[in-house]
């Protein structure tokens, strides 16, 4: 079984930056792409960025030059720096790894529950 835990959450004032972190535990061999996705009120859930094991990365229009994802491969951890936060960046945001566990040969995608991020004044 995977777990993934996401942290860094909380409330803050337009203009400002939280960094989260997402740590991976369980029997990991490798794991592969994480990424990051993001859920408002009312909303369906969307991509915010990925970074694969060669750390290609790729991010959605909205938080392009805003946000940075990296990854820490020793920690099984994935971070998302995000800077000049907007009101629309309020969402539940969810950690995603798709990963392959031993002994197992195959990839499989596993979900955090999600941490909170306000942004408001």
């Amino acid at each position: 079984q995977v777990q993934l835990v996401e942290s860094g959450g909380g409330l803050v004032q337009p203009g400002g930056s939280l960094r989260l972190s997402c740590a991976a535990s369980g029997n990991i061999f490798r794991i592969y792409t994480m990424g990051w996705y993001r859920q408002a009120p009312g909303k369906q859930r969307e991509l915010v960025a990925t970074i694969t094991n060669g750390g290609n990365t790729n991010s959605a229009d909205s938080v392009r030059g805003r946000f940075t994802i990296s990854r820490d491969n020793a920690r099984n951890t994935v971070y998302l720096q995000m800077n000049s936060l907007k009101p629309e960046d309020t969402a539940v945001y969810y950690c995603n790894a798709n990963l392959q566990l031993y002994p197992s040969t195959l990839k499989t995608n596993h979900w955090g529950q999600g941490t909170q991020v306000t942004v408001s004044s």
